[in-house]
């Protein structure tokens, strides 16, 4: 708390003069989250300076007018850059900024520390009374079993609740090909625990993935715990489900910029676990191997062709094979080396009248050893 400003200051040549009678204080410009004053107003700093360029001491006489604002006097007071005289009972002289920055930064670090600790305690106190809301399927938005989420924060806490919950199952598809790095990164760490716990998991993926280097160690990773990994060359849409009691699906809207569908609804859940069933059956295991098995590629390469065929440029056609644009590159280059061709317009070309002739590339291309 500020020292209260004296209402008599005496001079150095004898006068006194009565300040004003004090005001409450004023709330600073800029405060740290504690309430604590940072900034200086420029009309303060320069009375400071003036104090100094007078030998330190309020009681200079050519600092009398400013006197009379008492505003400036407890600004300088409440940040200690005033404090009382020993030697002049009633006097004020100058602090030291020195001193007051590390006592400031040292408080303000205590404090920091303190307010964390904090922060981390109400996490963990409300996560139980959170995992209670979110498993509570009356107040979703539209009524019913199904609650829908916006935004991508706002889904991806959902999410992280609802998994760290899950005991027995996980069953998963991710179309779109590779997963970004850091993302693989905290899904090896959460779905470790989740074995652990003594789960077991299935994951779809889109061929392409094969091709993405953070996904085939993630896929090393999972597989060698038990969990089970495998591609489906057809369109699917992403869909999670936990213990056969939540799933989650992506909700198409272009005027949102993300929305899921959290679904609890018994009838629903076994639907979807059928139609995951279903295209479990129709895919490929995918074990984390470096080496592609030939009808991923086969089946790829004949995706790739039927999209040239119709005209479909090279970054669409990656896009939705799931595949970089230097790996869907590298697909073509191999493709012309196959058909003894050097430019584009000739591989279309020479493709076109393969379509043509032999019922369809689709055939062509079956019938052909590819590497």
């Amino acid at each position: 708390m500020a020292t209260p400003l004296p209402s008599k200051i005496r001079f150095a040549h004898g006068k006194e003069t009565t300040m004003p009678a004090a005001e409450p204080d004023p709330v600073p410009a800029a405060d740290d989250p504690s309430g604590m004053p940072v900034e200086l107003s420029p009309e303060a700093h320069s009375l400071y300076m003036r104090i100094l360029q007078a030998g330190g001491r309020l009681s200079a006489p050519g600092l009398l007018p400013d006197l009379h604002d008492g505003r400036l006097v407890r600004e300088l007071q409440n940040l200690g850059l005033l404090v009382p005289d020993v030697e002049s009972p009633g006097g004020m002289i100058a602090g030291d900024p020195r001193q007051l920055a590390d006592s400031l930064s040292s408080e303000l670090q205590t404090r920091a520390v303190e307010l964390l600790a904090r922060s981390m305690t109400i996490s963990a106190s409300l996560q139980s009374l959170g995992r209670a809301y979110y498993s509570y399927a009356g107040h979703a938005s539209g009524g019913g079993a199904i609650e829908y989420i916006e935004t991508g924060a706002a889904i991806n806490r959902q999410l992280a609740l609802l998994l760290e919950d899950c005991e027995k199952e996980m069953l998963t598809a991710q179309p779109g090909g590779g997963r970004r790095a850091e993302a693989i990164k905290v899904a090896i760490e959460r779905d470790m625990r989740f074995v652990q716990r003594g789960g077991t998991m299935r994951t779809i993926y889109q061929p392409s993935a094969r091709y993405s280097a953070p996904t085939v160690e993630y896929v090393s990773s999972v597989t060698q715990e038990g969990c089970q990994v495998r591609t489906l060359d057809e369109p699917f849409t992403r869909v999670i489900v936990m213990d056969r009691k939540v799933a989650v699906i992506p909700v198409s809207d272009e005027d949102r910029e993300a929305r899921a569908a959290f679904i609890r609804d018994e009838a629903v859940i076994s639907y979807i676990v059928q139609l995951f069933d279903s295209m479990w059956d129709r895919s490929i295991p995918f074990t984390g191997a470096r080496e592609i098995p030939p009808q991923v590629v086969s089946s790829m390469r004949q995706q790739i062709i039927r999209m040239m065929l119709q005209g479909i440029g090279h970054r669409t056609i990656a896009r939705r094979l799931g595949l970089s644009e230097r790996t869907l590159a590298r697909h073509i280059a191999e493709m012309r080396e196959e058909y003894g061709v050097d430019t584009l317009f000739q591989l279309g070309w020479k493709l076109a009248q393969l379509e043509a002739g032999a019922g369809g590339a689709g055939r062509v291309l079956a019938e052909t050893d590819l590497p």
